[in-house]
């Protein structure tokens, strides 16, 4: 069995805030974050969410490259950016 440590934060969302400008400020991709707190709509004020402890860099998909270019197999991509979804000018979690 393998253990693995997350380190969580959590935000208690201000007025006016984005998902889009919280998932910035953390550095995790807007995707997971609303994963991890099951957001189906815009966060609203006052709101605690729980920050992902997932590492690694944002990046902005280009056209043409694939899950496993980015990390190396589809499921780690799925796993990391909580999502199958792939597109251009998307934002991921290497």
């Amino acid at each position: 069995m393998e253990l693995k440590f997350c380190e969580q934060k959590f935000f208690r969302v201000k007025r006016g805030q984005t998902l889009r400008e919280i998932a910035a400020a953390f550095s995790v991709p807007p995707r997971l974050l609303a994963s991890a707190n099951q957001l189906s709509g815009p966060p609203q004020e006052g709101q605690v969410l729980i920050i992902p402890g997932q590492k690694g860099n944002l990046y902005r998909v280009r056209g043409g490259e694939s899950k496993s270019s980015l990390c190396g197999s589809p499921e780690r991509f799925e796993q990391r950016n909580a999502t199958r979804c792939l597109y251009p000018g998307q934002i991921v979690l290497l």
